[in-house]
């Protein structure tokens, strides 16, 4: 038998990866962030899921290979873990760059009863995009989604932390416009969020987006 399958022996986990194999992209603030945030848990690996917020929003809402292995240098864990927890969980984008703004189209039992298909589709028609794609100029996605927890608003669509229903499509083109016509990246400000929610008030340095 292998000595890599034999119960009980003893092997050595993959190493993390070293700093003179990686583009480290995280700022000044978002190190600030991250080593307050390891003070909050009991081990590094607990604070994998905030390293990634920290992540998402450091590297413009998309978590590729090289924001993941950033991830698991800064917090001495092995590419695989890290990459295994950010591809499990679905608020992180991991398979698509999402671009500035990620419409969330909810096509769940309520929703569905409630004419959803028919606003997806409209927006496919308005974007020229279907599930999952990004229009070519890296403003919107469009992706289908389950359960909002917003039944009672149904058909609902969620851009960032936003809730916005029951929509038809006049309510569609009017998110569109207000979208387009804005400055910041909603993928962007949500990560920000969800990172300074975990920060103490005296640990939080502002909002850098």
């Amino acid at each position: 038998m292998s000595e890599l399958i034999q119960l009980g022996s003893h092997n050595e986990r993959p190493m993390p990866p070293k700093a003179d194999e990686l583009n480290l992209r995280f700022s000044e603030q978002a190190i600030k962030e991250l080593d307050a945030l390891k003070t909050h848990y009991p081990n590094q690996k607990a604070c994998i899921l905030p390293g990634l917020w920290i992540a998402q929003r450091e590297y413009g809402g998309f978590l590729d290979g090289d924001a993941i292995a950033e991830v698991a240098h800064r917090l001495q864990r092995s590419y695989a873990e890290v990459q295994g927890v950010a591809t499990f969980y679905s608020m992180y984008n991991t398979v698509h760059n999402p671009g500035k703004h990620k419409i969330e189209v909810c096509t769940c039992l309520s929703c569905h009863f409630n004419s959803a298909y028919r606003i997806r589709d409209y927006v496919t028609k308005k974007l020229g995009i279907k599930n999952g794609e990004t229009t070519a100029d890296g403003m919107f996605m469009l992706e289908e989604v389950e359960c909002l927890n917003a039944c009672d608003r149904a058909p609902v669509v969620q851009v960032g932390d936003r809730y916005i229903g029951p929509v038809d499509e006049k309510a569609i083109d009017a998110l569109l416009d207000e979208l387009r016509a804005s400055t910041e990246s909603t993928v962007i400000k949500m990560a920000d969020q969800i990172v300074q929610v975990q920060l103490k008030a005296e640990e939080r340095i502002g909002s850098i987006r």
